[in-house]
């Protein structure tokens, strides 16, 4: 392994930040951190809780892994999986408070929200 000075440009930076922020972007893996944030969980058991195929379950735990969101340990047969880093429900806390001074803003907009039928009617 190369030792030598890290790259902190702010490009690097902002690209980290976008990967993590897409990392939490999709519906189930955010459903799935927001589930192991109360405690730990197999994947048998994130199957049923999220109502997906256990193969959908496991591709979504292994982007979170390649994120280094999450990681497992081994319990007989089956692996059950933990949050990595505590801080991450301080952005969870975070975007709840967010989330509550904007109301639905964020819900409503038009790239990235999802409008009610009225108002995407009108």
């Amino acid at each position: 392994m190369k030792s030598g000075p890290v790259d902190t440009s702010p490009e690097l930076e902002l690209d980290a930040a976008t990967a993590l922020f897409h990392s939490l972007s999709d519906g189930t893996r955010l459903a799935i951190l927001r589930r192991l944030a109360v405690g730990e969980a197999r994947v048998v058991d994130l199957t049923s809780e999220v109502g997906l195929a256990q193969s959908t379950v496991s591709a979504h735990l292994a982007c979170l892994r390649d994120c280094g969101l999450v990681d497992y340990r081994p319990q007989g047969r089956a692996s059950v999986y933990r949050l990595t880093r505590a801080e991450l429900l301080d952005v969870f806390r975070a975007a709840e408070a967010l989330l509550e001074a904007t109301g639905s803003a964020v819900a409503l907009c038009p790239n990235y929200g999802h409008p009610t039928a009225d108002e995407a009617a009108g």
